[in-house]
């Protein structure tokens, strides 16, 4: 019987493109898959059911190694004990293990490192490396990613939130993400200790509740005219940055990483591409006349960069426009000058909202309507960006005429 066996178990092996299931004995088989791979495979009765295991490749698993596993698994069945369920709960045990050598500072490091590809500057990954390594990794940075609960992310967002509430806002969102990624990679089991909704909403108080939204400092309009003109008698790169950015209503990072390329000057055009806007979108800025002039007036030095800074090859720091600013005894921020120009566009001027917010590059929350509109509006925010440069370098009685023209114009529209 024996050897009988054995033929037909060196037939079933030496079969090729049979497909189909060749026994070996005892409930052992191999499975001839119709593309040719071979496997072995354990079919049993076990209270009434029929089931299936899988034992492994035939390039893997040799015949007395298959045989020996259905041995193994056929005195489980003597004692009633399912190999399948036995196999399964073996490998959750070993997977808990893994998870449990995983650390909550293990899997932040890993979620920065798949995620950073998608994030648009260096700036933003360091911000998460530091605030998980500054406020995260002190408390719970050691403690086995599966454990962190509750208790443990309270203590480290709690303290914050009335003293820093937009930063413990963030911490507290990055370490909901870490941890809905360690569940996907099954590291951890149950609901995200970090969730703000019906979570931890019941346990802290609405930030907007904490503490006002802080607001970028802004100068009013009406003093525009003024600062842009006590703003030249600076000379210097950082306040023809600072004049650059006011006439252009860009954000700072825009406007100091800005490269001669980006420049058409024929069409009085500035391109911003996608990689250094915020929405991660290209962004074209139509050039109204000072703006062109101040690109004229700068002086093209080794670098690239438009306002370069005191090291060779690298652009101005976003810093020297706060000094400057500081030195000129204004308590305002650079980013603030977008306030005074969307101030100053819904309140001087005839302009639509679309108008302004597309000059502002700020992306549309409606995402229907956005689908539908294919320009971007660019000759309207010329007349835009021309009104606005007029009202900030000419007499109001000039700007005034100005005005009365772009009424008509809308009007006419």
């Amino acid at each position: 019987m024996v050897h009988k066996l054995n033929r037909l178990s060196a037939r079933a092996v030496a079969t090729e493109g049979k497909p189909g299931l060749h026994p070996d004995g005892g409930g052992l088989y191999l499975r001839v898959a119709r593309g040719g791979a071979k496997s072995w495979c354990l079919r049993y009765m076990l209270h009434g059911k029929a089931r299936e295991m899988g034992l492994g490749g035939l390039s893997k698993i040799s015949l007395a190694d298959a045989r020996k596993k259905a041995a193994e698994h056929r005195l489980l069945l003597a004692d009633k004990v399912d190999p399948i369920e036995k196999r399964a709960a073996e490998r959750s045990v070993k997977k808990m293990d893994a998870a449990r050598a995983m650390t909550f500072g293990d899997c932040a490091a890993a979620y920065i490192k798949a995620q950073q590809a998608g994030w648009r500057n260096v700036k933003h990954r360091q911000q998460w490396t530091n605030t998980i390594s500054t406020y995260v990794m002190p408390c719970f940075g050691s403690v086995p990613v599966a454990d962190v609960d509750v208790t443990m992310v309270m203590k480290v967002v709690e303290p914050l939130w009335t003293t820093k509430p937009e930063t413990a806002a963030r911490v507290r969102g990055r370490i909901e993400a870490v941890l809905d990624w360690a569940k996907v990679r099954g590291f951890r089991v149950g609901d995200n200790p970090a969730r703000w909704r019906g979570h931890l909403s019941n346990l802290l108080p609405a930030r907007a509740k904490v503490r006002a939204v802080k607001h970028h400092a802004a100068l009013p309009y009406t003093e525009v005219g003024a600062f842009l003109k006590e703003l030249r008698d600076c000379k210097g790169i950082a306040a023809a940055a600072l004049e650059f950015l006011i006439l252009t209503v860009a954000r700072t990072g825009e406007v100091i990483g800005a490269r001669w390329q980006e420049i058409d000057l024929l069409n009085r055009i500035w391109i911003v591409p996608g990689e250094r806007m915020k929405g991660g979108r290209e962004h074209r800025v139509p050039l109204s006349a000072p703006a062109v002039a101040l690109l004229t007036q700068m002086e093209k030095r080794s670098t690239d960069f438009i306002f370069p800074g005191l090291k060779d090859g690298k652009p101005l720091s976003n810093m020297a426009l706060l000094v400057l600013l500081g030195r000129l005894g204004r308590h305002v921020t650079a980013h603030g000058f977008r306030a005074t120009f969307k101030t100053w566009a819904e309140e001087r001027s005839s302009f639509s909202r679309e108008v302004i917010e597309a000059a502002l590059a700020h992306v549309g929350g409606d995402k229907v309507e956005a689908a539908y509109r294919r320009g971007d509006m660019l000759e309207k925010r010329r007349r835009l960006m021309g009104a606005w440069a007029e009202f900030c370098t000419k007499p109001a009685a000039a700007f005034r005429s100005h005005l009365q023209m772009e009424k008509t114009v809308s009007t006419a529209g």
